[in-house]
């Protein structure tokens, strides 16, 4: 790093390179942009290669390596512009443009500019809404999560469908003896049309494990408002959360309000935010509600990261044990869908043996597809 940007730090005295560096990375996170720790070392690699004397590349490699998605651009040029000083900022290759939303004039002159305005704003709209679509819930703001509950509200979960015992009429499937047989004694024994018999469908249990410890906060608003998606469709649902104990939340979250749902639902949970013992977790369900018939052909949906405080081979074990009783188990990972994951957790390790589908959920994009997920189930 040349002098001049050690003398724009923020802090005073001589700093190494990698310290100025490092703490422009760490001030990026602190501002709301998701700076991983894979981030700052593929930045320092790009500052290395292209130079630390070049502000072009400083702010380039950074531009590159720590943003990741259009939306973390305008954070990142104003934390570059005030740990680097103003002055380095005006010399960066070009400034940040601010996105603006056309809107339609009801002055409008005549009925064709008036409908192309308003057509420019559907199509600004749609197109921001799609953006958010795909943006990790764990980094959006506070006006952006309220944009996302609503919706929530347009989410139509489908349970899947298991073959009943019963048989309905139908226009194919095999020969109803007893309904042709009556048919023609009706008719003195006149031959008639042959009935036609099938196997009805009935709605398949679905439950729902949501991890709400420390580690999952960012994802556990979200994922509960799914669950009371779920909750308030009318199909045959359970909802639990796991963390430290187990807890059944199913009556709070069947409140048609979802921000009620939620805060019902905080009053139940003792152990929010806290640590995570899948395993156990896992184990009581199995032992006082699976294993009674709760979890019998049922698609069982698992929320977690997969990190576990005990011994990660009781987790998979239990996984076992759990995938014996149910239909299929759907684990989802919301660092599932991210770049560069690997699922090398020690519990996602021992469990991913034991489970069905191992699917992303880190965005609403990817919990409508988790909702397609379980319905083909």
């Amino acid at each position: 790093m040349s002098v001049r940007t050690q003398e724009a730090a923020p802090a005073g005295g001589d700093h190494a390179p990698d310290a100025i560096l490092l703490g422009f990375a760490r001030a990026l996170r602190a501002a709301g942009v998701a700076v991983t720790a894979d981030r700052e070392r593929t930045y320092l690699t790009a500052v290395a290669e292209v130079g630390a004397g070049s502000e072009r590349g400083v702010y380039w490699a950074g531009r590159a390596t720590l943003c990741g998605s259009p939306a973390d651009l305008e954070r990142y040029d104003q934390v570059y512009a005030a740990w680097f000083g103003l002055e380095r900022a005006r010399t960066r290759p070009r400034q940040a443009q601010p996105t603006t939303v056309p809107q339609a004039s009801l002055d409008a002159v005549d009925a064709g500019t008036g409908a192309a305005a308003e057509d420019d704003v559907l199509r600004a709209t749609a197109s921001d809404t799609e953006v958010l679509r795909h943006r990790d819930v764990a980094a959006l703001s506070p006006a952006e999560r309220a944009r996302l509950s609503d919706l929530f509200a347009h989410l139509r979960p489908r349970a899947p469908r298991r073959r009943a015992h019963r048989w309905t009429a139908a226009s194919r499937g095999s020969v109803d003896a007893h309904r042709t047989l009556r048919d023609q004694l009706r008719r003195m024994g006149e031959p008639g049309p042959i009935a036609w018999r099938r196997r009805g469908t009935r709605p398949r249990r679905v439950v729902l494990l949501v991890d709400v410890s420390g580690s999952m906060s960012g994802y556990a608003d979200s994922l509960l408002r799914l669950a009371h998606a779920y909750a308030t469709s009318g199909l045959p649902v359970e909802v639990f959360t796991l963390g430290t104990r187990l807890t059944h939340v199913t009556r709070a979250l069947r409140q048609r309000d979802a921000d009620r749902a939620l805060a019902s639902c905080g009053d139940v949970v003792p152990d929010w935010a806290g640590g995570t013992r899948l395993a156990e977790g896992v184990a009581a369900f199995l032992d006082r509600w699976g294993r009674r018939g709760m979890a019998r052909g049922a698609v069982v949906v698992l929320f977690s990261d997969g990190w576990e405080r005990s011994d990660p081979a009781a987790l998979g074990e239990q996984m076992r044990r759990l995938r014996a009783v149910a239909h299929r188990v759907v684990w989802v990972n919301p660092h599932r869908g991210k770049a560069g994951y690997q699922p090398v957790q020690q519990g996602v390790v021992a469990a991913l043996p034991h489970v069905d589908d191992f699917v992303a959920g880190h965005s609403m994009a990817t919990f409508e597809e988790l909702v397609e997920v379980v319905a083909r189930a």
